[in-house]
């Protein structure tokens, strides 16, 4: 497409106050050689609307510089099919957070900023392929089959595999569960599963097609384009599938581990799940001669919130250990006694622990088990530190109840069986063995491989009620990805995004920074090592164009040269007094919080000029290195959170830009500069009234380190 450039600045929202309209067009027209340059006073109403849209019909232009406001409002109104528009933040980033003896200065800059990135970009196009949107559900437990019949009931076609002979998952252990009817919990506490009814909607849905006995042996592709080999019964067969759900469940921690609590050495403890079989029945009975338990003492995070077991709460091991009281008390006669670290009923199940509170034949105490042992009449004793009588205690029971805690199935086996270039399963969490690394802060579900969404306790401990909610959200965001796949759109978190990596494989070298860095596994190689990519993974990060050091991964609308160039039409004020500073801001959390400064007419120093990224992880050291070439005193790179409670929206992005900052050091060396000119900080979203003083601070050490030599080269 022949670009045809129009400039449009809005006077109003104070700009024609604090600015020189005049002069920004006559810049626009002479030294960017933009040959349409027009104002309105509001040009997100109908009229400055209409002027856009006459000049776009008539054919003056196809390429739209709008200057005015943040990117991040009015995008209904300056959106124009079949036009590259770009957006300039004059409102915000020039007259709202700047004094008006700077306004003028920082309106100039981001123009121009603004018109080289729309003459370096060029409209998106999507990326198509044949596509399928059939939806593979790993797992037939409670999480599996909610989250097929969500799927299934809005029309998508559904295969669920299940790895044992018949549906139901734990849920057929167990003998009643918890009433999930909204209320304060009152009679009855107890209530049956119905899972015989959840399994025949399920086998009786004409969209779910169910493998039994079943396992997934191998899944290669991408989104739109799995290919699943599915094994059941000494037959394989593929599948082509569009995205993936894994509701692969959990087992209970290995209880022989705990042999201090008695576990293994007296058949009168038992596990949770083991208690439900007991109460399938009929009585709570002992193991060991088969009498009716009279007191039972339940044990309370046992093997768990303990580095050398689980070092995780389970969450729903209270609320169990509160319905297998109510087991116990069923005969009046019987004593439940809860021994707890602490008692963790979060929402309205608080409701429910207080109506075990309310029972006389429920005793609740806090307090740290050390150990059971033999009674000597045939009973236990179980051995607490730390209770609430502030002394050392032994509790009398003819009946233990070890509450272990939730190991995701994924813990030993991938399932998935991916074949990927970064493994065969989905990455972890750091601190948490085997739970997917499901970005729980910003994308719920969501994992590190596009298209595979994580629910149930795979994804984090949770009991029966909550996984069915989560299975439900697992289930939306599989239908979304395989329709945005299927339309040549990002999934998430860019799922308007059109564009994807356009390398230049001429120049490769082969080095793989770029599949190693990649945070979704998009990137692949050959069998000569030669990376290629699989766009459907693609999240339009551009964390590989920020990785590779031949600089020839580019998107149509977002590229090293174009943000390059961005810099280097930035002011450098030749006062030594008057420092330069370039910000690069991720979009997702850092451009926000200024954005929401600049809304409280919060001050920015006027030495900053702010460069939105798609993600810090696309930063190119080479930026660096041109800038402070040519003479800016610094630069601050503005991210994600990152680390254990990361909030990067790309999982990686701001820790492998902290990681590369790592290296800038030599490379300020070879220039015989400082390596403080150069820096990096954390930011969430809502730490906008941060923002001002980490930059003041920034621009603040860059002065007493002292200009830039290069200033004037």
């Amino acid at each position: 497409m022949e670009k045809k450039l129009g400039v449009y600045i809005c006077t109003g929202c104070s700009i024609g106050d604090a600015v020189d309209v005049e002069k920004l067009g006559n810049i626009s027209k002479n030294a960017l050689r933009v040959p349409v340059v027009k104002s309105h006073f509001a040009l997100c109403g109908k009229e400055g609307i209409e002027l856009i849209k006459n000049d776009i019909k008539s054919g003056e232009v196809n390429t739209i510089i709008v200057a005015a406001c943040s990117p991040r409002v009015k995008y209904e109104e300056f959106d124009f099919p079949g036009c590259l528009v770009e957006r300039v933040p004059v409102r915000e980033l020039a007259v709202w957070s700047q004094e008006p003896e700077q306004a003028q200065l920082a309106a100039e800059d981001y123009v121009k900023m603004g018109v080289i990135k729309a003459q370096k970009g060029d409209i998106p196009e999507p990326y198509m392929m044949e596509t399928v949107k059939t939806i593979l559900v790993i797992g037939g437990g409670i999480t599996g089959m909610t989250a097929a019949l969500n799927a299934a009931n809005t029309g998508y076609q559904v295969v669920l595999v299940e790895k044992e002979d018949k549906l139901g998952g734990f849920a057929n252990k167990l003998y009643k569960k918890v009433p999930t009817a909204p209320g304060e919990y009152s009679e009855p506490l107890i209530v049956d599963t119905d899972i015989d009814k959840t399994i025949k909607e399920v086998e009786s849905n004409q969209n779910i097609k169910v493998y039994k006995s079943a396992k997934v042996e191998n899944t290669e592709g991408q989104p739109g384009q799995f290919n699943v080999t599915i094994s059941s019964n000494g037959s394989s067969e593929n599948v082509m599938i569009g995205s993936i759900i894994l509701a692969a469940g959990w087992r209970p921690y290995d209880a022989t581990k705990l042999e201090h609590l008695g576990y293994g050495k007296s058949q009168d403890v038992v596990t949770n799940i083991e208690l439900e079989e007991i109460a399938r029945k009929g009585k709570i009975t002992r193991p060991s001669d088969g009498k009716e338990a009279k007191k039972v003492a339940f044990i309370q995070c046992a093997g768990q919130r303990d580095p050398n077991h689980l070092s995780y709460c389970s969450a729903m091991c209270c609320t169990t250990s509160l319905k297998q009281a109510k087991y116990v008390r069923q005969n009046p006669d019987a004593t439940a006694m809860i021994l707890y670290k602490d008692i963790r009923t979060p929402g309205k199940l608080e409701f429910y622990y207080k109506a075990a509170q309310d029972d006389p034949g429920v005793m609740l105490t806090k307090g740290e088990v050390k150990g059971v042992s033999d009674a000597g009449n045939g009973n236990l004793y179980v051995e607490m530190e730390d209770s609430l009588l502030g002394k050392k205690v032994k509790i009398e029971a003819d009946l233990v109840v070890l509450a272990t805690g939730v190991v995701p199935a994924t813990v030993d086996d991938p399932i998935l069986n991916l074949q990927y270039r970064q493994g065969p399963g989905l990455p972890d969490l750091e601190l948490f063995d085997g739970f997917a690394d499901s970005n729980f802060i910003c994308f719920q579900y969501e994992t590190r491989r596009t298209g595979v969404y994580a629910a149930g306790a795979v994804r984090q401990p949770m009991n029966m009620a909550e996984a069915q909610e989560d299975a439900a959200g697992a289930a939306l965001k599989a239908i979304q990805a395989a329709e945005h796949v299927a339309k040549g759109v990002a999934v998430h978190p860019r799922a308007w995004d059109m564009t994807f990596p356009d390398p230049f494989m001429q120049r490769c070298t082969s080095c793989k920074r770029c599949t190693e860095e990649c945070p979704f596994g998009a990137i692949d190689e050959d069998e000569k090592g030669t990376p290629f990519y699989k766009p459907g993974r693609c999240r339009r990060c551009a964390t590989c164009m920020g990785a590779c050091p031949e600089r020839i991964v580019s998107f149509k609308d977002y590229h090293v040269d174009m943000i390059g160039s961005m810099m280097k039409n930035i002011s450098v004020p030749s006062d030594d007094d008057k420092p330069r500073i370039i910000v690069l801001a991720c979009e997702n959390d850092a451009y926000p919080a200024i954005d929401t400064t600049a809304f409280q007419h919060g001050k920015l120093d006027p030495a900053v000029r702010f460069i939105q990224l798609r993600c810090l992880g696309s930063t190119n050291l080479v930026w660096i290195a041109d800038a402070l070439s040519r003479g800016v005193d610094g630069m601050l790179l503005l991210g994600c959170k990152y680390g254990e409670n990361y909030q990067c929206h790309f999982a990686k992005g701001s820790e492998l830009a902290n990681y590369r900052l790592g290296k800038v050091q030599e490379t300020l060396g070879r220039l015989q500069l400082e390596a403080e000119r150069v820096g990096m900080l954390q930011v969430a979203i809502d730490e906008y009234d941060k923002i001002p003083q980490m930059i003041t601070d920034f621009v603040n050490r860059v002065k007493e380190i002292g200009p830039n030599p290069f200033k004037g080269f």
